[in-house]
């Protein structure tokens, strides 16, 4: 299998400077070679494609990448191998959501806290306004709140219905009004 992906990113490559169209179906099944290595841990089909140059920050139809995959997954050295070589932990699928918040959710806090050595904003927020310590605080991921905040996460910034880290974590939630 590894010979194979090889020779298709090979050919991917010399299709592009041939001036000749790629088919769109080779690409997609690369893509989803790449995300299935993602979500299984797979970091000896992973070296192939970072050998081969393949975009490591490459999304999917939801957004996702291969480190948010990982790090829902719970596939630690997965996430460990693409940050290393150079996967971006800052980008967000559709819904705004990063590495992070998948991994806080999922309960990985190992990858979690890897994933807080980054350089990313910790307050960065999803499209529903939410922040990494947001997700902290709801799902009682309290250990990480005091990391969250140690990099300068603002655990009591609200998001639209006035849910912040600090009132989740007491179990205060406040929902959207009926109308």
């Amino acid at each position: 299998m590894r010979i194979c992906i090889g020779l298709l990113i090979a050919w991917l490559a010399f299709a592009a400077h041939a001036e000749t169209p790629e088919p769109q179906t080779l690409k997609a099944q690369l893509r989803d070679y790449y995300f299935d290595a993602a979500r299984r841990g797979d970091v000896e089909m992973l070296n192939t494609f970072i050998d081969a140059g393949y975009s490591l920050n490459t999304q999917d139809e939801k957004g996702y990448t291969a480190l948010i995959l990982a790090a829902y997954h719970g596939q630690a050295p997965f996430v460990e191998r693409l940050l290393a070589a150079g996967a971006d932990a800052c980008v967000q699928d559709n819904r705004g959501n990063s590495a992070l918040m998948g991994a806080i959710f999922k309960g990985e806090l190992n990858i979690a806290q890897r994933l807080l050595a980054t350089d990313c904003n910790p307050d960065q927020r999803n499209g529903a306004g939410q922040t990494a310590a947001m997700y902290a605080g709801l799902f009682k991921r309290l250990e990480l709140l005091d990391e969250l905040k140690v990099k300068g996460a603002d655990l009591n910034a609200e998001d639209p219905l006035g849910n912040s880290a600090s009132r989740l974590a007491k179990g205060e939630i406040r929902t959207p009004t009926p109308r």
